[in-house]
């Protein structure tokens, strides 16, 4: 064990060698000391120093100049375009004039929030120590300030506390193992001088899911609480793995389990406890992890442990024997609700699988479940038991089923808002079904390894998804009598996480390239602004100078890239498009530079090319290793090139150079150093095929 730590403190040495540093900030200087106090206050509304701006999560500022009344002056105060390719899906911070945010693969950026101006850059260099994790997320989604330090995680594991001001690393720890399979792509949370992080990885592999606390001026570790238990002859590391251990069946942990916490966790000063968002299970189809079944603790569930020792208090679980990858990691709303006459401090939920949940927050009992989305696996939440009331057949216990939602969820990780003024929730909701077939899975020969072409162990199809298989709204909705107050369409299925102001506003960024602002309590459109590109971040909004500015970044990016045509119909490109951070104020006058119209790919063909038609099907199989980023069936959904229009199959020896040979690693294509000629051969018939026969954007 000695040894190992040894060798993984020479590893972040290493890797602190790569960091680099551009630009430091000289002319602003923090005033505002952020820690516990400045972090609970919601009457605050000058700065917006945490992920969903307090300890709340709640998304909402105490701000009302920018108003229902007066937002049609609501103009564009400047624009800066960023350089960095991938990933733009963070919520900003801001302290004392200065927003902070990461783009790509986890550079953190300083900005002037008055002028635009860059002040420093900071860059970890991810490309080059990811390795392999780089095939398997996009980026950043978040970042955390405390005490003049900005912490960020990095897809290699690492995470990292940066000066606020130099932007120069203070120092950095490798939470993951060496060579395992999890990696960070959610923010870090700070809390009574700790930071805490969680990772991902459940979907890719034998991954066993933990949260770990560090010491937020030192890194030290502190404290480690696993999600699932793991093998009972090695021991359990508490009396609570023991128990969770009960709930499992077969030999899970050669599977990892799951239950990775890789986006919500909410701090509750109230009570001084950290509640995690765990995820779905590895691999998602339970009857080839836990054979016997069994609820699987803690997959899918809410899990409340006591902030200063780690120590398990409560669970909620959402999803006991979790069979669809119906993730609880979504986020997690404090709020006090008066039931029966009296005020009850209350958790506000809405995970994948389309209810949303009322949960007491002291003891963490079920108070109220109601359906937010069309939902077939469950007919309702028995609030006696708090389980929920399965559909015959959901679990595709005949080897197929067709079910809503799907695994992209009713609710996905972009956050909801919650207003005290209007007493209602903003949630991003989606409508798709998902199809969840294991049929010819030989649960005695099945793995999940790091070689697996199935590691989540449902058949996933290849070809490519409809702009009709799903859509989107904006939904308005009363948690205290959980009912509907109004909803809006949205466009396609993908749309931004969302801010609520006391100006009786609602703000959300949409996949069509819109910034709008809606009546909170009616719903009405009042305002929009073209960012020229699609969008999923969410908004902050703070005070400077006595003014009101509202920041969103902006570029067409992450998951929203998976699904086909369905991504597609936008037609935003990831390398035509612009990539930018946007600041608005009451009578801003700025321009927003020219961005190109959604454009549509067109294929490229060798007409001399002869397609081997096995050789195609071979690549089909293969191109399971791409699909995370160019799409299925081949058909990019904008963040990254579409392959049947890119001339780089058409030579081998590029293609080699690219796929094989890493040679746009810092443009975060990851090498696939394992596949063989034969194998490139095989991919570029597939493509060849593709281009050919497959209509663009069907």
């Amino acid at each position: 064990m000695i040894a190992r730590r040894l060798r993984l403190a020479a590893l972040v040495l290493a890797l602190g060698k790569l960091m680099t540093v551009q630009g430091a900030i000289t002319t602003t200087v923090n005033a505002t000391v952020v820690d516990d106090r400045a972090l609970a206050d919601e009457n605050d509304g000058r700065n917006w120093a945490g992920y969903g701006r307090t300890f709340s999560e709640q998304r909402h500022s105490p701000l009302a100049q920018i108003d229902a009344r007066g937002i049609q002056h609501l103009g564009l105060l400047w624009s800066l375009e960023l350089e960095a390719p991938g990933n733009v899906a963070t919520a900003p911070l801001e302290v004392d004039g200065v927003i902070y945010f990461g783009v790509g693969l986890s550079v953190i950026h300083a900005v002037e929030a008055r002028t635009g101006k860059l002040l420093w850059r900071y860059d970890p260099q991810t490309a080059k120590a990811a390795g392999a994790r780089l095939r398997r997320a996009w980026g950043i989604r978040g970042i955390a300030f405390w005490n003049g330090k900005v912490y960020s995680g990095t897809q290699d594991g690492r995470l990292i506390a940066i000066d606020a001001k130099s932007g120069r690393p203070v120092w950095s720890v490798m939470t993951v193992g060496k060579d395992d399979l999890r990696y960070i792509t959610g923010a870090p949370r700070v809390f009574r001088g700790k930071v805490i992080i969680g990772h991902g990885g459940a979907d890719f592999g034998p991954v066993r899911g933990y949260v770990t606390a560090y010491d937020a001026e030192s890194g030290r570790q502190l404290w480690r609480f696993h999600t699932v238990p793991g093998n009972p002859a090695q021991g359990f590391e508490n009396p609570v793995m023991e128990m969770a251990a009960k709930t499992w069946t077969g030999e899970w942990w050669k599977f990892g389990g799951g239950g990775t916490v890789w986006n919500a966790m909410t701090y509750d000063p109230e009570f001084n406890r950290v509640y995690l968002g765990t995820g779905n299970g590895a691999p998602w189809n339970q009857k080839l992890r836990s054979p016997g079944g069994g609820d699987n603790l803690f997959l899918s569930s809410i899990v409340a442990l006591d902030a200063d020792s780690g120590e398990y208090v409560w669970h909620y679980q959402t999803n006991p024997g979790e069979s669809w990858d119906y993730n609880s990691a979504m986020d997690m709303v404090l709020a006090t609700l008066p039931f029966d006459g009296k005020p009850r401090k209350v958790l506000l939920h809405a995970p994948k699988n389309g209810f949303f949940y009322v949960i007491d927050r002291e003891n963490g009992k079920l108070i109220s479940a109601e359906k937010i989305a069309r939902v077939t696996w469950a007919e309702r939440i028995d609030l006696a038991t708090g389980r929920p009331v399965e559909a015959p057949g959901s679990r595709y216990e005949s080897g197929e089923a067709l079910i809503w939602p799907g695994p992209y969820g009713a609710h996905n990780w972009q956050p909801m808002a919650y207003s005290p003024g209007t007493g209602l929730a903003y949630i991003p909701v989606r409508d798709m079904p998902g199809h969840y077939n294991d049929l010819g899975i030989d649960p005695a020969t099945f793995t999940n390894g790091p070689d697996s072409r199935n590691p989540i162990g449902i058949n996933i199809m290849g070809g490519d998804i409809p702009a009709s298989a799903g859509h989107s709204y904006l939904l308005a909705w009363d948690p205290l009598h959980q009912k509907e107050a109004w909803r809006v369409p949205t466009p396609g299925l993908w749309n931004g996480g969302v801010l609520t102001t006391a100006g009786n506003l609602v703000f959300q960024g949409h996949a069509g390239g819109r910034l709008t602002a809606y009546e909170a309590r009616s719903g009405r459109e009042l305002w929009s602004f073209d960012l020229g590109v699609g969008t999923i971040a969410p908004p902050i909004t703070y005070e400077l100078d006595g003014r009101q500015y509202i920041s969103i970044l902006a570029g067409w990016t992450g998951g929203t890239v998976l699904l086909g045509s369905l991504s597609a119909q936008h037609g935003w490109i990831g390398r035509g498009h612009p990539r930018r951070l946007l600041t608005f104020a009451l009578d801003g006058k700025a321009r927003l530079p020219a961005a190109p119209p959604p454009a549509r790919p067109t294929p490229v063909d060798d007409p001399d090319f002869i397609i081997d038609a096995a050789k195609a099907r071979r690549g089909a199989a293969l191109y399971g290793k791409c699909v995370i980023c160019h799409g299925v069936g081949a058909v990019a959904g904008g963040y990254i090139p579409d392959l049947r229009a890119s001339a780089v199959p058409l030579s081998p020896a590029a293609f080699e150079h690219i796929v094989r040979g890493g040679a746009l690693l810092e443009r975060g294509m990851p090498a696939f150093d394992e596949l063989g000629d034969d194998d490139l051969e095989a991919l570029r018939h597939f493509l060849r095929e593709r281009a050919r026969h497959g209509q663009m954007n069907e």
